[in-house]
């Protein structure tokens, strides 16, 4: 290593875009939120939830419809 030159942070931090610019992860507090199925409104569950999403209201709908079908 040269010891004569100044040591220079920023020839080795500045390698390109970070963490906030690219897609946060599936389950981070940062993923935007699932449509809902039914109505587009956003639901509880983040985008990377497997299955129908339902917004809470189309969810209890769905919920009473199902109860008074027997």
């Amino acid at each position: 290593m040269d010891e004569t030159r100044p040591h220079d942070d920023t020839t080795y931090w500045d390698a390109g875009p970070g963490p906030a610019t690219e897609a946060p992860a599936p389950g981070s507090p940062d993923e935007p939120f699932a449509e809902c199925v039914l109505c587009r409104e956003p639901t509880e569950y983040p985008e990377s939830t497997k299955g129908s999403t339902l917004c809470p209201v189309c969810e209890w709908q769905e919920a009473q419809r199902t109860a008074c079908s027997g």
